[in-house]
This record gives C-alpha cells, structure tokens and sequence, in this order.
C-alpha cells in the first residue's frame, strides 16, 4: 500500500489520467518525419532533438514562463531528452527488460509536467509575470505550514535581505522535493492498479514485487528526507541562520546531509565535500545569469516600449546572449546534481 499523499494541494500533480496514459505508453516516440530525430531539428527554431518535448518548450512559452523559469524548464527538458535516449539504447540492447528504466524516465516526465503547469491543469503558478516583482512573492509554497514558517521569518527582523532570498530557496526547494514526491506516489498508485489488473501469461510475479519493493523504498527515503528539510526550516525560521553552516544552496546541503549517512570512507567524503564546494560555486554563478537575465528582460520590455529600433536590437542581442548562457549552465547544474546524487546513491545501496 504506497504512503499517504503529503497535504500540499492537488495543484502540483499531473490528472491520473495522463500518469496512466504515460505509463501504459511510456516515453513517446520522435517525430516520424525524421525517425529518432524530430523534424524540428533541422528546422530554425527546433531546441530539442525530440518533437514531444519540442511540443511541451512551445507550449511553455505560449503560457508566458518568466525567462528564468523557461531557462529552468530547457535545462530539465535537456535532461528528459538525455535520459530517454539513454533508455532506448538500453531498450535496443534488451538491458531493460523489468522495465525500470522506463518508469523513471516516465516518472521524469510526470515531474516536468507538474513542475511547469504543463500536464493540463489549469494553475496560477505556470503563468507568472514578467516583471521585476518581489521574487519571494511569486510563487505559493502550497502548505500552510511553510507558508506561516515564511511569514514568521520575513517579519522577525533575524534575516538580512540577503538571507531571506537565501531562506526563500531552501523553502521553494522544499516545495518542489514535495512536489517530487507526490507525483511519484501517484505514479506507484497508479502501478498497483494496472498490475492488479492485468493477467499476465508468464511468471513475472516476482519482477513485479521486487519493483514495487524498490519504489516503496524510494518513497519512504524521500518522506524521510521531507521531514527533516521541514525540521531544518522550523528551527531556521525561529533561530536564523548561524555561522556554523558548511554550505548555504539547499541542493548542496541535502547532498552533504545524504553523504554523511552513506557508505563514504572519511577520504571519499572529504573529497565529496570539496567537490559539493564546486558544485555550489557553479550554481551560484548560474543564480547571478538567472538574476541577470530577468533585468536584461525587463530593459528590453523597456526599450521596445520606447520603439527606438536601434535601442531594441542592441537589447534583444544581450538577451539572447544571456538566455543561451543561462540555459547552457542551467543545464551543467542540473547534469552534475544528477552525478552527484548518482554517487551516493551508489554507496547507499553498497550499504545493503
């Protein structure tokens, strides 16, 4: 029986008719046009080798993603695309035959889908503004919990500006880990009732169980890893921030906390430790692109406004540079956040 859905609202989860449909078809195929690689490839325009998730960038872009989050959804699309067409080698070579690796790219999608308010529903957080508002009030947090956690720091005076957006990331991290979570319970609900349905002519019964197994416990480290990101940010709330804190990006600290209580030798963590130290230089400056390309945004809104062409193409230049920036280290942070969690998930299960 797969856990309790966490009490954060039904807005970020895709329609259970669509987690079903994505896991009775799995990833879909590319554009017949052009066999794997989709005609949009070789067409101006075309960011992805893939039609389908050329189809979700577009219809990204008609719900008016702010340029950060579009940067954001472009480095997770480039990511989706990597691992599905990891996949279909693996599927080519017979290497998946249980089908696990389908469900977690399939998994991948449904997150994506949910993540942008791009899986059908009608949600006020897949469109949001392009202007220059107070980033931390763009966006809801989803639990009154969180919500009365954020009130009670913003107005208790122990929080720098400075520290309040560092405060906002480790809450809107805690959001999406949430958000992760639900989709993938949803989906393994989903997994049960199918297979309970279907009669299958072989034995796989024990394939079954084993997968399922293995889901069960994936859930029940994500919950775990929920719970105790909700401690950290009550006792943060409360207290502030010390000087004894080794990292300050929420996706660094969760790492450090997991390979701590892995199966790390003290000179492999002392060198996961320098690394993470990289890593958090690496997103900070991808933090500084995303910051610079929203103002970028907001001059070139200006200068079109005023109609000066030469103005607006001299603007619309340094754009496109910083969009292609930021959606090219956008994309280094998401694939080193991936090796990184690879390693420990790798020493974790050494453990067993």
């Amino acid at each position: 029986m797969a856990s309790p859905k966490l009490g954060v609202g039904s807005r970020g989860l895709p329609q259970p008719q669509l987690l079903v449909l994505l896991l009775l078809l799995g990833p879909w195929p590319a554009a017949g046009h052009g066999g794997k690689y989709s005609r949009e490839k070789n067409e101006p325009g075309g960011e992805f080798r893939m039609e389908k998730l050329n189809q979700l960038w577009e219809k990204a872009r008609r719900l008016q993603l702010s340029p950060v989050k579009l940067s954001e959804l472009h480095a997770d699309l480039k990511m989706q695309e990597r691992d599905e067409f990891a996949w279909k080698k693996l599927k080519a070579e017979g290497l998946d035959e249980d089908g696990e690796k389908q469900a977690k790219v399939t998994r991948s999608l449904s997150v994506i889908l949910a993540k942008y308010g791009l899986d059908g529903r009608k949600d006020a957080r897949a469109v949001s503004s392009n202007s220059l508002s107070d980033p931390t009030e763009e966006d809801s947090l989803e639990d009154p919990r969180l919500e009365k956690l954020w009130h009670k720091a913003k107005t208790s005076g122990k929080f720098s500006s400075e520290e309040l957006d560092k405060l906002r990331r480790e809450f809107e991290h805690h959001r999406e880990k949430v958000r992760e979570y639900n989709v993938l319970l949803e989906t393994l609900s989903r997994t049960e009732e199918i297979q309970e349905n279907v009669i299958s002519p072989f034995d796989v019964s024990r394939v079954k169980e084993d997968v399922l197994h293995s889901k069960h416990t994936e859930l029940k480290d994500r919950l775990r890893g929920i719970n105790q990101g909700y401690d950290r940010l009550r006792k943060v709330s409360h207290r502030g921030y010390g000087t004894e804190a080794e990292f300050e990006e929420p996706r660094v600290i969760d790492l450090w906390d997991l390979a701590k209580s892995s199966n790390f030798t003290e000179k492999e963590l002392e060198s996961f430790r320098e690394e993470l130290k990289h890593f958090e230089a690496k997103i900070e400056k991808h933090n500084h692109y995303q910051k610079q390309l929203e103002i970028s945004h907001q001059k070139l809104k200006h200068v079109e406004s005023l109609g000066d062409r030469e103005h607006v193409s001299r603007n619309k230049e340094k754009y496109a540079v910083l969009e292609e920036k930021t959606k090219e280290l956008g994309y280094k942070v998401k694939k080193h956040l991936q090796d990184l969690s690879g390693r420990i998930s790798r020493a974790r299960h050494n453990e067993l």
